[in-house]
């Protein structure tokens, strides 16, 4: 190939406006990304007339090197610049060439005449004088006429070259190559900058001595090949894909950065008997999103039935996940044991019990075994996955020989055998059995010890279709059934170890194809996607001197694939069967059809809903016993909960219907006919009350009518019903509000009842009085809404029928004296003057009077001594201060009832609302001790201080501006029940202890509380409660002070924490055997650890018993057993003597070296020279867990 066509080659690939077109690449290179020019290609030229920001491609000057091959000669040609895809099966080609004749005449757009190539029309479209640039344009477009439309879902994959030449000079043409995927909507492909005006008339084109329009006449020739597609999405798009109806399923969506939980669960969901087993869970009296085997089924049962791609958010939510977690990648391994973990203790007691453990548990044998004598000791155990290393090996069957591999224990690393001595042995690993889904994850990231980092192993690993586990078994195996598996599952990483993206290749059935499940997109692909493009390894025919492949997520250059794969799936050929079973076999929980089938059935309402919202009006009714049932301001909070009895109906009116025939409505659902009903109008006062204010006279106008008539229209509509319990000759006894002239009309009055013993304030009815009757006259009408008879002071009022009330009981109580106030707004609560008279008082329909019995000083002391409220006015201010708060308890228990909320006042203090508290709890409220939450994490801040100046809504809501006030709930807390009073608390302090059960390599942080002027010896008694000591252990404890993770100083019973630095960090463990029984000449030094440098130190120190005389090797045998630190991790250490200075420099041991005759001085200590594994991970999170 010539240098130009190889430069467009290559660079007309590279298309910004239609980035998915390059898909022909990932096909054949994964993610790969070649770099170039900016040479650009363009389509839809109708809309690139106008526009400016199309897509364009600067071809370079023809050739520099003599043309051997003529533009005339079509073969030579097209084996010169259209050389095939690899891989990809031809299924027809064509050549057609368009002689142009009288350039200069020609109009700015033309088409040459059409061509045929598979079965389908072609042509090549030109703009002559360029398409808004100052070059001619040229494309390739499919012919199809508006009566001849392609086939519906029609598309043809081609690869074409576009070639200009000199019809009388055939060696002088420049030519362009793209590859694109034609469909109705994507017609046309091509170059918009195809050839250089200024260029393609002058006498000297590219040194040749002749114009390429020579006297107005040039040839274009279109090589066109047209290619089978085998899986579908060749060089596709992607715009307006739709996984389901192209496979049949669909993919999941990526929150964040959880597409590494997405390969996981469709790995998971593929492997049917493992749905299945998921499926048997009994789940269906649990729907709390904290439930993760209720939200992994419903997750696949969205997966099997869903036609979009579906969310993850309910399953990481089940996790206990926050946010944060959603934005860290995490190890699969690891989310993958765990996961298995949680799914089986739900399957405990249940059909599905050790499902998963028959599915994927194999067995493997530990053992050592004698070479010269018959002992042997092995232990068998049970696996879920291998982990396998890459680094080193070519393939699977490299790395199973590694991990099998044989060492032999002779010379000064013999085994002693019980019975036996020291003996040579072998000592290895050997597989027992092998599960039916066997998942190898293959370590593809490995500290790397050159650069002190974790790195990703990108060299070439291949793993077959089929794999034979057969060699790898121990001869005593059971054989009968062959080990032969299929791989079913390949999860890939592309990227490197700080940035990349996982998907996964799965074979959903036994005998189909794989398919890439790329978060929410799914594609079919072809086997050689599925394997050979995630061997990793250097990328084939890379040409010399090219610069690499651009990593899509690191944005780097490299020569190696940036996608490997990191987990593999196989299943046992003999058990394909009995683990991808059928549909039909997978048996879906009926309950979760159902919750489903509802919340689909919700959604389509609400959607509805919302198209249909212009022709329907929310109209809020407040009714008589809403009103009684409710307590606080007004006649009832129009933003209750739904389910409470006080809360208003909301009714979804057609706009275009009737009052009357929403009258009927109203009164269908009060069971009671429509006359016996009147609608008032509410309506917003200038206090902020919402109150009656008219009985709706025309119930003929239609709803649209009324809202705009008697609401405003930014304004909710609400009514209050008045209702008639009796008909007077057919019709309700409504009382007339609005009289002749010259009599006194009636109001309409809501009567309100503070009961001081119960501590309520509801709704007791209303009543109607004349505007001319004064205050007290009320108070009979008051009385016999009441049921109480009147008393000898009472005033005689009108009957229930002409006042519109019901009639009263017979059995009736004698009438208490009562005081009367008015309800003005929230903070206004006046009493009434029993001698003015309504109109004087101000009363108007809708006002709202509230009344109490009147307590004598016994009553009232009685009350107060409970915390209760005597006076209307302080239970209406604690009703205005009123809020509701949430009580968690601190430490997480399984009773729900240890979760709680109470109606506290805002201006209580902190030992009124912690006798609140307790007397709920039934605790001793002083030993009560609370913390606000924060609002972002919901975990606890620092305990709330008890200060009896600081209000329960300063605690809550501190000052705007402060810190306190930026992240925390105003409606919860957490409480905690402490040992002892906070008065005696406030003389403690915490401690925090680091318990050492197991030398090292094990910490346990206690928190511990001790006197502020203790010692160390408080420490010992709560210590030994929380770690279970015996009280002869206690005597070994010993107790010591660390900073920068070295050894300052050991603490004496009687230390006081008053010198110990509030930086340091105190361990606890119990002193060594030979510590407690030293020989003659035994001293102790201080180790610490430290990474490479003695100055970047980390881990736990420990003081450590020097024996004169003994070999370091042997005193590491001792140190081992003394760190707790065994096996290959032991054998990384590297030991030095170190003196106490930070930037001493270390003096490594040999084990041939005496450590006492080198540590001599009194700063020396023994270092232990090993990789800091807290900071290989430096942008990984918190360790990935499920609640």
């Amino acid at each position: 190939m010539d240098p130009v066509s190889r430069i467009l080659d290559s660079e007309t690939l590279d298309s910004r406006p239609h980035k998915d077109s390059t898909a022909d690449l990932q096909t054949q290179m994964g993610d790969m990304q070649i770099t170039g020019g900016g040479d650009m290609l363009m389509d839809d030229y109708d809309v690139g007339d106008e526009k400016s920001d199309v897509a364009e491609i600067t071809p370079d000057s023809s050739t520099d090197e003599p043309q051997e091959v003529l533009a005339s000669d079509y073969d030579a040609m097209k084996a010169r610049i259209l050389p095939p895809v690899p891989d990809l099966e031809i299924q027809t080609e064509t050549v057609f060439t368009w002689e142009i004749e009288n350039y200069r005449s020609l109009t700015r757009k033309e088409r040459s005449p059409k061509f045929e190539c598979g079965g389908h029309p072609w042509r090549i479209l030109l703009f002559p004088f360029g398409n808004n640039v100052d070059y001619a344009s040229l494309y390739l477009e499919q012919a199809h006429e508006e009566e001849d439309k392609p086939p519906e879902n029609w598309y043809a994959c081609v690869q074409f070259t576009l070639c200009m030449w000199n019809k009388n000079d055939p060696a002088n043409y420049i030519c362009h190559t793209a590859n694109h995927r034609f469909t109705a909507e994507e017609s046309d492909w091509g170059f918009t900058r195809f050839n250089e005006l200024r260029k393609m008339f002058a006498q000297q084109w590219d040194g040749t001595g002749r114009a390429m329009v020579e006297n107005e006449a040039v040839n274009v020739t279109a090589y066109v090949r047209i290619y089978k597609d085998p899986t579908g999405v060749l060089w596709h798009n992607f715009i307006n894909y739709n996984s389901k109806k192209e496979t049949g399923m669909v993919g999941l969506r990526n929150q964040g950065a959880t597409c590494y939980l997405n390969s996981l669960l469709q790995s998971l969901y593929f492997t049917n008997a493992f749905r299945k087993a998921i499926y048997q869970i009994p789940t269906e009296n649990d729907t709390e999103r904290k439930n993760s085997a209720w939200a992994l089924q419903r997750l696949f049962y969205l997966l099997q039935t869903s036609e979009e791609a579906v969310s993850t958010q309910e399953l990481t939510a089940s996790f206990g996940w926050e946010t944060r977690h959603i934005f860290e990648q995490q190890d699969v391994q690891e989310l993958s044991r765990i996961l298995m973990e949680r799914m089986e203790e739900r399957m405990k007691g249940t059909e599905a019990e050790n499902a998963l453990a028959k599915m994927l548990v194999g067995k493997m044998k530990t053992y050592i075994s004698c070479i010269h004598v018959d002992y042997e000791s092995s232990r068998i155990e049970d696996f879920w996955d291998i982990q396998l290393n890459v680094s080193g090996n070519k393939n699977l069957d490299d790395s199973f020989r590694d991990y099998i591999q044989v060492e032999t224990m002779d010379g000064e690393n013999k085994y002693f055998a019980e019975g036996h001595g020291l003996q040579d042995a072998k000592k290895g690993v050997i597989f027992e059995s092998f599960p039916q889904v066997l998942h190898l994850q293959l370590k593809r990231f490995e500290y790397d010890i050159n650069r002190d980092a974790m790195m990703k192993v990108n060299d070439r690993y291949e793993f077959p279709e089929v794999f034979d586990a057969t060699p790898y078994l121990s001869e005593g195996a059971d054989k009968s059934e062959p080990y032969l598996y299929q791989l079913h599952g390949v999860l890939v990483h592309s990227g490197d170890l700080t940035a990349g993206h996982y998907y996964a290749f799965l074979k959903p059935t036994v005998n189909g194809h794989f398919y890439r499940f790329d978060d929410d997109k799914v594609t079919r692909a072809t086997l050689k996607e599925a394997l050979e493009e995630n061997f990793g390894g250097d990328y084939a025919n890379m040409a010399n001197g090219h610069a690499g492949v651009r990593n899509p997520y690191t944005r780097t250059l490299s020569t190696k694939r940036s996608m490997s794969a990191y987990m593999l799936v196989y299943i046992r050929k003999s058990r394909e069967k009995d683990i991808l079973l059928d549909a039909e076999e997978i048996e879906t929980p009926a309950h979760l059809a159902k919750q489903l089938n509802e919340e689909r059935a919700a959604l389509e309402k609400k959607r509805k809903d919302r198209e249909e919202q212009h022709l329907y009006l929310p109209i809020s009714v407040v009714t008589e016993d809403a009103f009684k049932a409710f307590q606080g301001f007004d006649l009832t909070n129009w933003e209750s909960d739904p389910s409470a009895p006080s809360t208003p109906q909301t009714y979804r009116v057609l706009r275009a219907s009737t009052v009357a025939d929403f009258t009927k409505t109203v009164a269908e659902s009060l069971r009671l006919p429509a006359e016996q009903i009147r609608l008032w109008v509410m309506v917003n006062r200038q206090n902020k009350t919402i109150r009656p204010d008219q009985p709706l006279p025309d119930l003929d106008i239609n709803i649209n009518e009324a809202h705009s008539r008697y609401s405003s229209r930014d304004k909710p509509f609400r009514f209050w019903v008045e209702t008639a319990m009796s008909l007077e000759s057919g019709k309700p006894p409504w009382p007339n509000v609005n009289p002749a002239p010259g009599v006194s009309p009636l109001v309409l009055i809501f009567i309100k009842y503070f009961n001081a013993e119960e501590q309520t304030l509801k709704g007791a009815g209303h009543i109607y009085m004349k505007k001319s009757s004064k205050v007290a006259e009320m108070i009979p009408a008051i009385q016999q809404l009441m049921g109480w008879s009147p008393g000898k002071d009472s005033m005689s009022i009108s009957s229930a029928s002409s006042s519109g009330l019901p009639p009263v009981s017979n059995s009736t109580t004698s009438a208490p004296s009562i005081q009367l106030f008015e309800e003005i707004k929230h903070s206004m609560i006046e009493p009434m003057k029993p001698k003015s008279t309504l109109q004087q008082a101000e009363i108007q329909d809708g006002d709202i009077v509230c009344f109490q019995k009147t307590l004598s000083e016994k009553e009232s002391s009685a009350i107060a001594s409970t915390g209760g409220y005597t006076d209307t006015r302080e239970f209406y201010d604690y009703l205005l201060n009123r809020i509701v708060i949430r009580f968690i308890p601190k430490v997480a228990t399984e009773h729900e009832e240890s979760t709680f909320s109470l109606a506290l006042s805002r201006k209580m203090s902190y030992d009124q609302y912690s006798a609140k508290v307790g007397e709920h709890l039934k605790v001793d409220p002083t030993h009560l001790r609370f913390s606000t939450v924060l609002s972002n994490t919901g975990k606890a801040k620092q305990p709330v201080r008890r200060n009896q100046g600081l209000t329960l809504s300063q605690t809550l809501m501190p000052a705007i501006g402060t810190y306190a006030n930026s992240n925390q709930r105003p409606d919860a807390l957490f409480y905690e029940v402490l040992d002892m009073s906070i008065s005696e608390l406030e003389t403690k302090r915490n401690i925090r202890v680091h318990w050492l059960p197991e030398g090292v390599v094990k910490e346990e942080p206690l928190e511990i509380l001790v006197p502020k002027n203790g010692v160390v010896e408080d420490l010992i008694s709560p210590l030994q409660k929380k770690v279970n000591l015996s009280d002869e252990a206690v005597g070994k404890l010993r107790f010591y002070e660390t900073h920068g993770c070295k050894i300052i100083k050991d603490l004496h019973p009687n230390s006081a924490f008053a010198t110990i630095s509030d930086f340091s960090t105190l361990f606890a463990e119990l002193r060594p055997e030979e510590e407690d029984h030293p020989d003659d000449g035994d001293q102790l030094i201080d180790a610490f650890h430290f990474d490479k440098e003695t100055s970047k130190t980390h881990g736990v120190p420990f003081r450590f018993v020097m024996k004169p005389g003994e070999l370091f090797k042997d005193t590491k045998e001792r140190l081992s057993k003394r760190t707790g630190i065994k096996g290959k991790q032991f054998e990384k250490l590297k030991f030095a003597v170190v003196q106490r200075s930070t930037y001493s420099r270390p003096t490594y041991l040999h084990d041939d070296d005496d450590l006492s005759m080198i540590a001599t001085h009194p700063d020396d200590q023994l270092g232990l020279d090993h990789v800091n594994r807290t900071r290989l991970f430096p942008g990984k999170g918190d360790s990935i867990f499920i609640r």
